[in-house]
């Protein structure tokens, strides 16, 4: 527990110096190199533990101060040591123990006796501070205070909902290859297996217990992918028909280029900025048993890669906050600062602009993001059908609000969807 506590409070002082959680455990990793699987295991459960109720755990931690603590390394120590006590079932006098030692190794080595007497007042007094915490919204929600109020200004009755939502655990979702069998047959699969599981939909399966996806039955093969419920409606959506082109832009990890082949056997270009995430792209469809055209190229810029024949279908699956996955990524919401919007909503508007005349008369383009703000949502597609005569938007099956915002729930993240139809040209 002592290597565990230390590499998750460091990487957790990163997160809050500024770098993603991605980016810390990476470096941690790499620094690192002899780390067992289950210590790595250890060290992210705790770092994602940690931020996700970041907000509850500071506002303890303030009320055992005395005064204010100087030691970053300490700092972090002692809020990864509160969600363990808090949140874990390892044992209070080993969580203790361990970082007590751990306080002698970080900062300026003096922190041993405050961070002993620090853990243990709060397993003696651990309801009241607990209640004086959710007395608070930040402890109570554990997001920051611009998050909540424009939460609150957006979906007045729902604000609170969305808050408990993106502070659970995730959800592990299988999106079942229909070309390689139903939901009823894998699920017998899954109960041969003894793994429990539930339908959501003809396609959709959620796994009850978090495992490893080398325990599900032919996923090597292709047979399911792991994949958010409220993402595997992008394909869905987009409406594809054998024989016809499709752009997958923003592409990578794949998830949804996959997901497109399956349902239609449709010519794919698949495009990304990021060659290193392309080849994840690669991977997946490899182990699908799909092919698509795999361009490195930016979305915004066709002209650096687009050979001038129109797309029948195009999804801009764009860059944004990802406010909504923040319990996937529960960084997002400490690093993420309201001015970030307008930055998020110019660069999806050119993206829009760019990839419109693309589509070819009556096809079609879908807007989705893994936001659930409205500036990069209703407000953007608002705007973009203003802006062109010929982008009628189109209304989306009724399991999909009217207004294409799919808020987080125990069952899939928070995502939006705008689906739009190219009609004739305008005249000139």
């Amino acid at each position: 527990m002592y290597l565990t506590q230390k590499l998750a409070s460091s990487a957790l002082g990163q997160v809050l110096a500024g770098r993603t959680l991605t980016d810390a455990l990476t470096a941690t990793w790499q620094n690192q190199p002899d780390l067992r699987p289950q210590q790595r295991g250890a060290i992210q459960d705790l770092c994602y533990g940690s931020l996700r109720h970041l907000g509850l755990l500071e506002h303890v931690l303030s009320q055992l101060l005395r005064k204010p603590l100087f030691e970053e390394e300490l700092r972090t120590l002692l809020l990864v040591s509160l969600y363990q006590l808090h949140f874990t079932r390892a044992a209070p006098y080993s969580v203790v123990d361990h970082a007590v030692k751990v306080a002698t190794h970080v900062g300026t080595g003096g922190g041993k006796g405050l961070v002993n007497a620090i853990l243990r007042n709060f397993l003696r007094n651990k309801d009241a501070l607990l209640g004086n915490a959710n007395r608070t919204e930040r402890g109570l929600w554990s997001h920051p205070a611009w998050w909540i109020n424009a939460l609150r200004e957006a979906y007045p009755s729902h604000w609170q909902a969305i808050l408990s939502a993106s502070n659970l655990h995730p959800p592990l979702t299988l999106r079942v290859n229909r070309r390689r069998g139903s939901v009823d047959d894998y699920l017998k699969r899954l109960a041969e297996a003894h793994i429990a599981a539930s339908p959501l939909d003809d396609t959709a399966i959620n796994i009850h217990r978090p495992i490893g996806v080398d325990q599900l039955p032919g996923f090597m093969e292709g047979d399911v992918s792991v994949q958010d419920w409220g993402a595997q409606y992008a394909a869905r959506l987009l409406d594809v028909q054998d024989g016809q082109r499709v752009l997958d832009a923003c592409a990578a990890p794949g998830g949804k280029t996959g997901h497109i082949l399956e349902l239609a056997e449709v010519a794919l270009t698949a495009v990304d900025s990021d060659a290193k995430r392309l080849s994840r792209v690669r991977d997946n469809l490899k182990r699908l048993e799909l092919q698509a055209d795999l361009v490195a190229g930016d979305a915004g810029a066709p002209e650096g890669w687009w050979d001038g024949q129109p797309f029948d279908r195009v999804l801009a699956d764009v860059p944004c906050s990802a406010t909504g996955v923040v319990r996937r990524n529960p960084d997002i919401k400490w690093l993420r600062r309201p001015e970030d919007f307008a930055g998020y909503a110019c660069q999806q508007a050119e993206m829009l602009d760019a990839l419109w005349p693309l589509v070819a008369p009556g096809g079609k383009l879908l807007y989705a993001t893994c936001s659930i703000f409205p500036a990069e949502n209703a407000e953007q597609a608002r705007a973009f059908g203003s802006r062109h005569a010929n982008a009628q938007r189109l209304a989306l099956p009724g399991d999909v609000p009217d207004d294409g915002q799919l808020l987080p729930t125990p069952e899939h993240d928070g995502f939006f969807y705008a689906l739009f139809e190219k009609t004739a040209e305008p005249a000139a």
